[in-house]
């Protein structure tokens, strides 16, 4: 398959030694960017207009940032082990977890009102109230460094095992279930609930874009390029699924069926990673060079 050729727009929102790497809309009809490197949070309008801010410690590594309950973006912060809270004004607290050097890195807004995340370096889920308060939730697993995280059609938090090649889910009452996947060595990273019914999530390691059924029923759908190394995925208002190929320097759809279309980004090496649809219905890339790119759909 030939990658199409796409009109994406470069947005500039850092130096390249910020890294910025993941993306959210946030509730004030904005897009906000984590800055791995800088340790800053970016905000940035459908208009072009920017603005970012500097967290309390530049290597606290802010990682994956979500929209909140609360009307406040929560993010990961995964160098320093906790969990960052930003206000819609730029005003950014943090809450220490628990649990020492456990590496948080995925977070999601649950239903139960609570943002729920993964701790990469101690095999633990975690939950936290708007108020700060966490509960921890071993794994049954160890070695299994849990990376992403999303809240499933059913409800509970589904979430990737990058080491341990397997797909978890756990309820509100903390009872989690994993699922094997098919592929030996496929490294799950990046999972969202699509609009199918079902989970989707990208498998680093093996070059493979996967879907999971509540019921635990697994698919696998392998990329043209088994090395392009996808990295995230979201869901797409038009039913289909959009990810990274870090490796590859490409976006991709798949479709409910699986169906897969891809489009080169148009800086060489520009190490996508986080992507986001925008207010304004538009396909937002992150990429660790110091820019977004946008794509209109």
């Amino acid at each position: 398959m030939t990658p199409h050729s796409a009109a994406f727009r470069q947005i500039p929102v850092s130096d390249a030694d910020a890294g910025p790497y993941a993306l959210t809309t946030g509730p004030d009809g904005a897009l906000w960017c984590a800055l791995v490197h800088a340790g800053q949070i970016a905000r940035l309008t459908p208009d072009g207009q920017l603005d970012r801010y500097t967290l309390d410690s530049t290597t606290c590594g802010p990682s994956v940032i979500t929209s909140g309950p609360d009307g406040a973006l929560w993010f990961t912060r995964n160098r320093d082990h906790r969990i960052g809270r930003i206000t819609v004004t730029g005003r950014a607290t943090s809450f220490p977890l628990p649990t020492p050097d456990s590496g948080p890195f995925g977070i999601a807004s649950a239903p139960d009102g609570a943002l729920w995340f993964t701790q990469l370096h101690s095999d633990r889920i975690g939950r936290m109230g708007t108020d700060g308060q966490v509960t921890e939730y071993p794994l049954p697993v160890s070695g299994a460094f849990p990376s992403g995280i999303t809240t499933g059609p059913d409800d509970a938090l589904w979430f990737t095992l990058n080491q341990g090649h397997a797909i978890g889910r756990i309820g509100f009452d903390g009872e989690i279930a994993l699922h094997p996947l098919p592929t030996r060595n496929a490294a799950p990273v990046g999972i969202t609930c699509g609009g199918d019914g079902a989970l989707w999530f990208v498998e680093i390691g093996a070059g493979q874009i996967g879907r999971i059924t509540t019921e635990g029923r697994i698919d696998e759908f392998p990329l043209p390029d088994p090395a392009s190394r996808p990295h995230a995925i979201v869901a797409g208002p038009g039913g289909d699924c959009w990810f990274t190929e870090w490796g590859a320097n490409r976006v991709g759809s798949i479709s409910p069926d699986g169906r897969i279309e891809e489009y080169e980004l148009p800086v060489a090496s520009s190490e996508p990673h986080g992507l986001a649809f925008g207010p304004d219905g538009a396909l937002y890339v992150a990429l660790e060079i110091g820019a977004v790119a946008r794509l209109a759909l």
